[in-house]
Protein backbone atom coordinates (compact mmCIF):
# COMPACT_ATOMS: atom_id res chain seq x y z
CA UNK A 1 0.00 0.00 0.00
CA UNK A 2 1.23 3.74 -0.82
CA UNK A 3 1.09 5.39 1.99
CA UNK A 4 -0.06 8.88 1.94
CA UNK A 5 2.64 11.58 2.36
CA UNK A 6 1.95 13.99 4.69
CA UNK A 7 3.17 17.32 6.96
CA UNK A 8 1.51 19.12 9.85
CA UNK A 9 1.84 22.94 9.63
CA UNK A 10 1.64 24.50 13.21
CA UNK A 11 2.21 22.62 16.06
CA UNK A 12 -0.41 24.55 18.83
CA UNK A 13 -3.02 22.33 20.34
CA UNK A 14 -4.58 21.29 17.20
CA UNK A 15 -0.77 20.30 15.30
CA UNK A 16 -0.20 18.21 18.91
CA UNK A 17 -3.66 16.53 18.21
CA UNK A 18 -2.73 15.76 14.67
CA UNK A 19 0.45 14.16 15.02
CA UNK A 20 -1.50 11.46 17.22
CA UNK A 21 -3.93 10.97 14.35
CA UNK A 22 -1.51 10.73 11.80
CA UNK A 23 0.37 8.22 13.34
CA UNK A 24 -2.52 5.94 14.14
CA UNK A 25 -3.60 6.24 10.42
CA UNK A 26 -2.25 2.70 8.82
CA UNK A 27 -2.69 4.96 5.74
CA UNK A 28 -0.43 7.66 6.23
CA UNK A 29 3.26 8.53 6.92
CA UNK A 30 4.34 11.56 8.57
CA UNK A 31 7.02 13.21 6.73
CA UNK A 32 7.56 16.19 9.21
CA UNK A 33 5.94 19.07 11.17
CA UNK A 34 6.20 22.55 9.79
CA UNK A 35 6.66 24.95 13.17
CA UNK A 36 8.04 28.59 13.00
CA UNK A 37 11.81 29.27 13.52
CA UNK A 38 11.51 30.65 17.26
CA UNK A 39 9.91 27.55 17.87
CA UNK A 40 12.57 24.99 16.72
CA UNK A 41 14.71 24.75 19.90
CA UNK A 42 11.38 23.71 21.87
CA UNK A 43 12.17 20.19 22.38
CA UNK A 44 9.42 17.16 23.14
CA UNK A 45 9.39 13.64 23.22
CA UNK A 46 6.69 13.29 20.95
CA UNK A 47 8.53 15.03 17.85
CA UNK A 48 12.09 12.87 19.32
CA UNK A 49 11.54 10.99 16.10
CA UNK A 50 9.94 13.38 13.57
CA UNK A 51 11.69 15.90 11.33
CA UNK A 52 10.73 19.46 12.59
CA UNK A 53 11.54 22.22 10.50
CA UNK A 54 10.36 26.07 9.93
CA UNK A 55 10.43 25.59 5.31
CA UNK A 56 7.94 22.99 4.29
CA UNK A 57 10.01 22.79 1.29
CA UNK A 58 12.74 21.31 3.13
CA UNK A 59 10.46 18.01 3.47
CA UNK A 60 10.57 17.10 -0.05
CA UNK A 61 8.12 15.29 -1.72
CA UNK A 62 4.42 15.62 -0.37
CA UNK A 63 0.96 14.51 -0.69
CA UNK A 64 -0.94 16.86 1.60
CA UNK A 65 -0.04 19.76 4.15
CA UNK A 66 -2.68 19.45 7.47
CA UNK A 67 -2.65 23.13 8.51
CA UNK A 68 -3.23 23.93 11.98
CA UNK A 69 -2.56 27.46 12.33
CA UNK A 70 -5.04 29.74 13.17
CA UNK A 71 -8.02 31.09 11.11
CA UNK A 72 -6.60 34.16 10.06
CA UNK A 73 -3.54 33.09 8.81
CA UNK A 74 -4.82 29.95 6.99
CA UNK A 75 -5.92 32.15 3.68
CA UNK A 76 -2.47 33.16 2.38
CA UNK A 77 -0.53 29.99 3.84
CA UNK A 78 -2.75 27.34 1.51
CA UNK A 79 -2.51 29.72 -1.31
CA UNK A 80 1.45 29.22 -1.10
CA UNK A 81 1.30 25.52 -0.48
CA UNK A 82 -1.22 24.67 -3.60
CA UNK A 83 0.66 26.88 -5.36
CA UNK A 84 3.71 24.47 -4.87
CA UNK A 85 1.15 21.49 -5.97
CA UNK A 86 0.80 20.05 -2.50
CA UNK A 87 -2.75 19.71 -0.93
CA UNK A 88 -4.17 21.16 1.46
CA UNK A 89 -6.10 20.53 4.59
CA UNK A 90 -7.66 23.24 7.06
CA UNK A 91 -10.10 23.84 9.92
CA UNK A 92 -10.79 27.68 9.36
CA UNK A 93 -14.00 28.58 11.22
CA UNK A 94 -14.97 32.00 10.21
CA UNK A 95 -18.24 30.64 8.93
CA UNK A 96 -18.89 34.06 7.27
CA UNK A 97 -15.58 34.11 5.26
CA UNK A 98 -16.33 30.04 4.09
CA UNK A 99 -17.98 30.63 0.58
CA UNK A 100 -14.29 33.63 -0.52
CA UNK A 101 -12.07 31.54 0.81
CA UNK A 102 -13.22 28.36 -1.12
CA UNK A 103 -13.58 30.24 -4.29
CA UNK A 104 -10.38 31.92 -3.88
CA UNK A 105 -8.40 29.05 -2.96
CA UNK A 106 -10.26 27.45 -6.56
CA UNK A 107 -7.98 28.84 -8.74
CA UNK A 108 -4.86 28.25 -7.25
CA UNK A 109 -6.11 24.37 -6.50
CA UNK A 110 -6.82 23.91 -10.34
CA UNK A 111 -3.80 25.71 -11.55
CA UNK A 112 -1.41 23.29 -9.94
CA UNK A 113 -3.27 20.48 -10.22
CA UNK A 114 -4.27 20.44 -6.12
CA UNK A 115 -6.92 19.78 -3.98
CA UNK A 116 -7.86 22.22 -0.91
CA UNK A 117 -10.62 20.63 1.61
CA UNK A 118 -11.35 23.49 3.72
CA UNK A 119 -13.51 24.21 7.00
CA UNK A 120 -12.44 20.51 7.88
CA UNK A 121 -12.92 20.33 11.76
CA UNK A 122 -16.21 19.45 13.45
CA UNK A 123 -18.42 22.81 13.43
CA UNK A 124 -17.43 23.79 10.56
CA UNK A 125 -16.79 20.19 8.83
CA UNK A 126 -18.53 17.09 10.66
CA UNK A 127 -21.61 18.85 11.98
CA UNK A 128 -22.26 20.41 8.52
CA UNK A 129 -22.46 16.97 7.15
CA UNK A 130 -24.70 16.26 9.46
CA UNK A 131 -26.76 19.57 9.02
CA UNK A 132 -27.23 18.74 5.46
CA UNK A 133 -28.59 15.21 6.15
CA UNK A 134 -31.11 16.67 8.59
CA UNK A 135 -31.98 18.90 5.60
CA UNK A 136 -32.39 16.36 3.32
CA UNK A 137 -34.89 14.31 5.07
CA UNK A 138 -36.63 16.99 6.26
CA UNK A 139 -36.81 19.33 3.58
CA UNK A 140 -38.85 21.97 5.30
CA UNK A 141 -38.09 22.79 9.01
CA UNK A 142 -35.50 24.85 11.36
CA UNK A 143 -32.13 23.37 12.45
CA UNK A 144 -31.16 24.65 15.69
CA UNK A 145 -27.18 23.83 16.81
CA UNK A 146 -26.48 24.82 20.20
CA UNK A 147 -22.51 24.41 21.28
CA UNK A 148 -20.72 23.90 24.50
CA UNK A 149 -20.45 24.49 27.34
CA UNK A 150 -16.59 24.50 26.56
CA UNK A 151 -13.87 25.61 25.11
CA UNK A 152 -13.99 27.56 21.82
CA UNK A 153 -10.34 27.04 20.19
CA UNK A 154 -10.65 29.42 17.43
CA UNK A 155 -12.23 32.52 20.00
CA UNK A 156 -9.37 31.73 22.11
CA UNK A 157 -6.89 32.57 19.53
CA UNK A 158 -8.46 35.43 18.54
CA UNK A 159 -8.07 37.21 21.35
CA UNK A 160 -4.39 35.75 21.80
CA UNK A 161 -3.19 37.21 19.47
CA UNK A 162 -4.46 40.93 20.93
CA UNK A 163 -1.89 43.15 21.38
CA UNK A 164 -1.84 43.48 25.43
CA UNK A 165 -3.28 39.90 26.08
CA UNK A 166 -0.85 37.45 27.53
CA UNK A 167 -3.14 34.55 27.48
CA UNK A 168 -6.73 33.71 26.68
CA UNK A 169 -9.69 31.28 27.47
CA UNK A 170 -12.84 31.77 25.66
CA UNK A 171 -15.70 29.15 27.10
CA UNK A 172 -19.00 29.23 24.67
CA UNK A 173 -22.67 28.78 26.70
CA UNK A 174 -25.41 27.70 25.20
CA UNK A 175 -28.61 29.58 25.67
CA UNK A 176 -30.98 27.18 23.42
CA UNK A 177 -32.42 27.62 19.83
CA UNK A 178 -28.92 28.27 19.16
CA UNK A 179 -27.84 31.32 20.98
CA UNK A 180 -24.93 31.74 22.36
CA UNK A 181 -23.24 33.47 25.26
CA UNK A 182 -19.33 34.51 25.00
CA UNK A 183 -17.11 33.67 28.40
CA UNK A 184 -13.89 35.54 27.77
CA UNK A 185 -10.77 35.25 30.11
CA UNK A 186 -7.71 37.38 29.72
CA UNK A 187 -4.35 37.26 30.68
CA UNK A 188 -3.02 40.72 30.52
CA UNK A 189 0.28 42.80 30.25
CA UNK A 190 1.18 45.09 32.45
CA UNK A 191 -0.10 48.39 32.01
CA UNK A 192 -2.75 47.43 29.36
CA UNK A 193 -6.23 48.37 30.39
CA UNK A 194 -9.24 46.32 30.54
CA UNK A 195 -11.69 48.36 29.54
CA UNK A 196 -9.74 48.89 25.79
CA UNK A 197 -9.39 45.07 25.68
CA UNK A 198 -12.60 44.28 26.56
CA UNK A 199 -14.31 46.86 23.85
CA UNK A 200 -11.75 45.35 21.23
CA UNK A 201 -13.47 42.04 22.16
CA UNK A 202 -16.49 42.43 21.79
CA UNK A 203 -16.13 44.58 18.48
CA UNK A 204 -14.11 41.34 16.69
CA UNK A 205 -15.40 39.47 13.82
CA UNK A 206 -15.64 36.12 16.14
CA UNK A 207 -17.76 37.67 19.50
CA UNK A 208 -19.42 40.58 17.53
CA UNK A 209 -22.77 38.80 17.19
CA UNK A 210 -23.38 37.09 20.61
CA UNK A 211 -23.33 38.62 24.30
CA UNK A 212 -20.01 38.29 25.08
CA UNK A 213 -18.82 38.93 29.26
CA UNK A 214 -15.12 39.64 29.10
CA UNK A 215 -13.44 38.39 32.80
CA UNK A 216 -9.95 39.38 33.39
CA UNK A 217 -7.77 36.95 35.74
CA UNK A 218 -4.37 35.94 36.96
CA UNK A 219 -3.84 33.01 35.22
CA UNK A 220 -5.98 31.54 32.65
CA UNK A 221 -3.89 28.09 32.82
CA UNK A 222 -5.86 27.06 35.71
CA UNK A 223 -9.57 27.38 34.13
CA UNK A 224 -8.48 25.66 30.33
CA UNK A 225 -10.48 22.39 30.02
CA UNK A 226 -10.52 21.18 26.57
CA UNK A 227 -13.70 19.39 26.60
CA UNK A 228 -16.79 20.76 24.17
CA UNK A 229 -19.73 19.40 22.76
CA UNK A 230 -22.98 20.25 20.02
CA UNK A 231 -26.50 19.49 20.61
CA UNK A 232 -27.83 19.84 16.94
CA UNK A 233 -32.06 19.49 16.44
CA UNK A 234 -33.76 19.76 13.64
CA UNK A 235 -37.78 19.64 13.65
CA UNK A 236 -39.53 20.00 10.49
CA UNK A 237 -41.76 17.73 7.78
CA UNK A 238 -40.66 15.02 5.40
CA UNK A 239 -42.72 15.48 2.10
CA UNK A 240 -46.27 16.14 3.95
CA UNK A 241 -45.73 14.55 6.95
CA UNK A 242 -45.17 17.06 10.12
CA UNK A 243 -43.37 16.94 13.57
CA UNK A 244 -40.63 14.71 11.83
CA UNK A 245 -37.68 15.70 15.08
CA UNK A 246 -33.82 14.58 14.91
CA UNK A 247 -31.34 15.14 17.71
CA UNK A 248 -27.10 14.60 17.60
CA UNK A 249 -25.52 14.98 20.77
CA UNK A 250 -22.11 15.06 21.70
CA UNK A 251 -19.70 15.83 24.16
CA UNK A 252 -15.74 15.64 22.68
CA UNK A 253 -12.51 16.86 22.95
CA UNK A 254 -12.15 19.63 20.74
CA UNK A 255 -8.48 19.85 19.73
CA UNK A 256 -8.59 15.88 19.21
CA UNK A 257 -11.70 15.46 16.98
CA UNK A 258 -10.94 18.46 15.12
CA UNK A 259 -7.87 17.06 14.32
CA UNK A 260 -9.09 13.44 13.63
CA UNK A 261 -11.68 15.17 10.73
CA UNK A 262 -8.48 16.47 9.29
CA UNK A 263 -6.88 13.45 8.97
CA UNK A 264 -10.03 12.39 7.57
CA UNK A 265 -10.32 14.99 4.91
CA UNK A 266 -6.63 14.48 4.09
CA UNK A 267 -7.29 11.19 2.99
CA UNK A 268 -10.26 12.29 0.97
CA UNK A 269 -8.26 15.06 -0.83
CA UNK A 270 -6.51 12.44 -2.15
CA UNK A 271 -9.35 10.93 -4.44
CA UNK A 272 -11.12 14.20 -5.28
CA UNK A 273 -10.68 16.09 -8.95
CA UNK A 274 -7.71 19.32 -8.50
CA UNK A 275 -10.24 22.03 -7.10
CA UNK A 276 -11.53 23.70 -3.26
CA UNK A 277 -14.11 21.79 -1.45
CA UNK A 278 -16.34 21.83 1.83
CA UNK A 279 -16.85 18.68 3.84
CA UNK A 280 -20.45 18.20 2.54
CA UNK A 281 -19.05 18.12 -0.88
CA UNK A 282 -17.18 15.09 -0.38
CA UNK A 283 -18.52 11.61 -0.38
CA UNK A 284 -18.43 10.27 3.43
CA UNK A 285 -16.53 7.11 2.09
CA UNK A 286 -13.93 8.97 1.02
CA UNK A 287 -13.20 9.78 4.76
CA UNK A 288 -12.40 6.22 5.95
CA UNK A 289 -10.10 4.13 5.53
CA UNK A 290 -10.18 0.72 4.11
CA UNK A 291 -11.70 -1.16 0.58
CA UNK A 292 -15.25 0.33 -0.68
CA UNK A 293 -16.47 -3.45 -0.99
CA UNK A 294 -15.93 -3.92 2.94
CA UNK A 295 -17.04 -0.63 3.85
CA UNK A 296 -20.05 -0.86 2.17
CA UNK A 297 -21.23 -4.22 3.70
CA UNK A 298 -20.02 -3.12 7.01
CA UNK A 299 -21.73 -0.20 7.09
CA UNK A 300 -25.01 -0.10 4.22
Amino acid sequence: MKKIKAAIVGYGNIGRYALEAVQEAPDFELVGVVRRASSLSKTSLELSQTKVISNLEELGELDVAIICIPSREIPNLAQKILSMGINTIDSYDIHTNIWKLKKDLETTAVKNNAVAIISAGWDPGSDSIVRALFQAIAPKGITYTDFGPGMSMGHSTAVKAMSGVKDALSLTIPLGTGIHRRMVYVELEEGISFEKITQTIKNDEYFIHNETHVVQVDDVHQLIDMGHGVKMERKGVSGKSHNQLFELNMKINNPALTSQILVCAARASQKQKPGSYTLIEIPVIDLLYGEKEQLIKNLV
